[in-house]
């Protein structure tokens, strides 16, 4: 029994291993633009000491700058992380088809034999569904 939920972690570290070489690319591109706004604010703060040291018009708006709204944080590469992985693992996906979730009617007390959305389609006529409140 051991020998077999050694297998399972094997597979699972292994599929998280391929699904984080898959996310790498994106990911490395969202955190080099988020370095590259802070490098825009940075620029934007030098600018600001060169315009307070030149002869600058009184009539010219004051730049905004502040040290606490950095981009590219530990906080903020995670955040992103996070958001690529669940991106990734959602079960639906622009132009793929859409996931057959059960439904459980609200007007019987069975749980058994549970339906699925498509269970209510009918030939090609579209089916619509309507969310409504439970409070």
């Amino acid at each position: 029994m051991l020998h077999g939920s050694a297998g399972v972690q094997t597979v699972k570290a292994l599929k998280n291993a391929a699904v984080c070489l898959m996310l790498l690319p994106r990911f490395l591109f969202a955190a080099v633009m988020l370095w590259l706004l802070d490098f825009l604010c940075i620029r934007r703060k030098v600018l600001t000491k060169m315009r307070e040291s030149d002869l600058g018009s009184p009539d010219d708006p004051p730049l905004c700058v502040s040290d606490s709204n950095k981009m590219f944080t530990l906080e903020s590469l995670r955040a992103v992380w996070y958001g690529h992985k669940l991106d990734f693992f959602k079960t639906a996906h622009l132009g793929g088809a859409a996931p057959n979730t059960e439904v459980v009617p609200l007007d019987s007390a069975q749980r058994s034999g549970a339906q699925r959305i498509l269970d209510y389609a009918r030939g090609r006529r579209p089916l619509i569904l309507n969310f409504g409140s439970c409070s």
